[in-house]
């Protein structure tokens, strides 16, 4: 990571930006950070730079606290600055001597003499590391959307994906070196990255100018990529979709992301499935729901009716008396879950006529007449 990042740790309290105390355990942390990655990603709130900016902001903050390694380094910085260490503020210029720090490090104490936060102050003060030289640095995650049909969600599918971006070099596989060659270990540094330099009271490391922090060195660079390793292209990916995928679910396909620096892992490719809403059919959860037209004398008199359901209709009874907006529980023909099915959640919608013929007509007029009892009588009231 470098120096600017490393400098916000003074400013920033991760802690607070994902709203947990400083003795949270890994998975309340990943708990806040999925709950407001999920609140404030950019999809959610499309063209709404103040969510987009909470976002890198709690982004950033996951990064560190996620990591064992880096919250362990974070956390002694945190304490080293409210404690007045750095209260000066951050160098502007002051190399070696510590400016920014009152009075500098006490003691002449070397960047080497402070353990794993020589690193840490190392970069700060532009690359002066114990063992100096470039770490490897995990590829970026990238994202993408797969818009799906519902019946496709319902019974799982694969759907191709594209991304365009940096990959690794189809010649060289991200070596960066041509075809029979690879990189060899920089003479200069022994593979460190950086080199030794000598300032006053501080033996500081700086960038190795030969490898320019990698390490190596690629004598025979690959025609295509230039050495680089990587290339912006298009990729393909076919992405296999669960049955039962609801909306809004992200696909990881590990490794697909973006290629990782000086020997760096790559990072992941996540897929968001958007799923396009059905005809009839809705979805609470596992279940489906359905609105079910039924006549007046259905339910009234009571009548087996035919329902639609993912795997072809099935007969249901409606009870005789049957009131509008009555629902009811169908075991099992709702969406695919791990062990099986939710349930189709089927509410009776009363259909009214629009145009009778005489008949019908006479027929309700004969109901009328013969009703005995108002609907309207417990609200005190008879016509």
């Amino acid at each position: 990571m470098n120096g600017d990042v490393r400098r916000e740790w003074f400013e920033k309290d991760y802690y607070k930006v994902l709203g947990v105390a400083k003795n949270a355990t890994a998975a309340e942390i990943k708990k806040a950070y999925r709950k407001l990655a999920q609140q404030y990603h950019p999809d959610t709130n499309p063209g709404n730079k103040d969510a987009e900016d909470r976002f890198k902001e709690i982004s950033a903050a996951h990064d560190v606290l996620g990591d064992d390694e880096k919250r362990k380094q974070y956390d002694q910085v945190r304490d080293m600055a409210s404690s007045g260490f750095g209260a000066g503020g951050f160098p502007g210029g002051g190399g070696a001597s510590g400016g920014g720090f009152p009075g500098g490090f006490p003691g002449g104490v070397r960047f080497e003499d402070l353990g794993d936060l020589g690193d840490l102050f190392g970069g700060l003060f532009g690359g002066a590391r114990r063992g100096g030289g470039a770490r490897a640095s995990r590829g970026t995650d990238l994202e993408t959307t797969a818009t799906i049909p519902f019946d496709d969600a319902m019974r799982g599918t694969t759907v191709p994906v594209r991304i365009q971006g940096p990959a690794p070099c189809e010649t060289c596989h991200g070596s960066g070196a041509a075809p029979g060659t690879s990189p060899t270990t920089c003479l200069r540094c022994g593979g460190s990255g950086a080199v030794a330099v000598n300032q006053g009271p501080f033996q500081m490391s700086q960038t190795c100018p030969v490898c320019h922090g990698s390490g190596r060195v690629v004598e025979t660079p690959c025609p295509t990529c230039g050495g680089s390793g990587s290339r912006r292209r298009t990729r393909t990916f076919q992405v296999k979709i669960p049955a039962g995928v609801q909306d809004g679910a992200r696909i990881r396909l590990a490794g697909r992301g973006e290629p990782g620096q000086a020997g760096g892992q790559p990072g992941d490719l996540f897929v968001r499935v958007r799923v396009e809403p059905h005809s009839f059919f809705g979805r609470a959860g596992h279940d489906l729901t359905l609105e079910l037209p039924v006549t007046y004398p259905e339910a009234a008199l009571g009548a087996d009716v035919r329902v639609p359901t993912l795997n072809g209709p099935v007969t249901m009874k409606v009870p005789a008396g049957t009131p509008n907006g009555k629902t009811f529980r169908l075991k099992g023909k709702g969406a695919p879950k791990r062990g099986g099915h939710g349930d189709l959640l089927v509410t009776t919608r009363v259909e009214v006529p629009r145009k009778l013929s005489r008949s019908e007509k006479d027929l309700l007029k004969q109901l009328r007449e013969n009703e005995k009892e108002s609907p309207r009588r417990r609200l005190g009231v008879e016509a």
